[in-house]
């Protein structure tokens, strides 16, 4: 159901402290839903033409793959998928969505989706398990794999199918890495010594890192980056509320967004190069939806 707050001014003030005022933008919400018998559905990202890539629970309770184009939903699964699970994380101008699932050993596993429907498996070598989440328009990839003792670290693999390992930040507990563009700059969500969560960005071609939590907030969520440098978050504010956050790369100022049907948990996932934002949200009476932002 469609629901655009018309009109109204969605002030976005500066619950985490330090953050930087911001001019008024408006969000114009609306819920993202698959289909009228889905249970839940989950949207992690979004392509130049606003088709949403995530996954939804049926009224049996079986989780499919997703990408939703307008009222066109494409649902789909992976005859490798037999832990269920399935979800698309990325998806790139083309409608090539990048995703994960769990086989029958309890280990994740990871694809690309072609728009044509055809699977092609992405599985850092000699891992324990992979989870690709990000995709850019040249169909390189990103996200993360575990090692033989469990601990998560980010890769990057180029689209003829070269990985590489992206180093672990200095002193981290897990480095997880989640959305890249066309610049091949990978978001890097980190969990540092002290267990709380760090953002920061690695440029492949410098092999370079970049640290990029929101001012103030006491932990912090990198999710996706665009081909602008702009950068959707979740922040958890003192009371663990969950808030997304937008990076403008042009103005330098980071924007705190919220679902206006949310109780206490919004989370920014996926963003294209026209400020268009989708993500999820938690009600008052619990569970999972999801939403997308269009910015003006």
């Amino acid at each position: 159901m469609k629901r655009s707050i018309l009109g109204v001014l969605i002030v976005l003030t500066c619950v985490a402290v330090g953050m930087a005022a911001a001019p008024p933008l408006k969000f114009f919400f609306s819920d993202v839903v698959a289909k009228k018998s889905a249970l839940e559905t989950d949207s992690y990202a979004i392509n130049a033409s606003g088709a949403i890539a995530g996954d939804y629970i049926d009224s049996a309770g079986i989780q499919h793959g997703m990408v939703l184009a307008g009222k066109k939903l494409t649902s789909y699964d992976y005859k490798k998928c037999v832990g269920g699970g399935i979800a698309a994380y990325g998806i790139n101008r083309d409608g090539n969505s990048a995703g994960w699932c769990v086989n029958g050993s309890g280990i994740p596993i990871g694809w690309v989706r072609s728009a044509a429907g055809k699977f092609t498996d992405v599985n850092f070598p000699k891992a324990n398990g992979t989870e690709p989440t990000g995709i850019n328009d040249t169909q390189d990839v990103a996200g993360s794999y575990f090692d033989s003792a469990g601990v998560e670290h980010a890769f990057f693999r180029l689209k003829g199918g070269r990985f590489i390992k992206i180093p672990d930040v200095k002193g981290a507990l897990a480095v997880a890495g989640w959305g890249l563009n066309n610049g091949r700059v990978v978001t890097l969500e980190v969990t540092n010594s002290s267990g709380l969560f760090d953002s920061y960005t690695y440029t492949v071609r410098t092999k370079k890192f970049k640290k990029i939590n929101v001012p103030g907030a006491p932990q912090s969520i990198v999710h996706t980056p665009n081909n602008h440098g702009d950068i959707v978050y979740t922040i958890f504010d003192s009371a663990n509320g969950g808030h997304g956050v937008l990076f403008v790369a042009k103005t330098k100022k980071y924007i705190q967004f919220d679902d206006p049907k949310a109780s206490n948990s919004t989370r920014g996932d996926g963003l294209n190069d026209s400020l268009v934002i989708d993500g999820r949200y938690t009600p008052s009476a619990g569970g999972n939806f999801g939403f997308k932002a269009v910015t003006k």
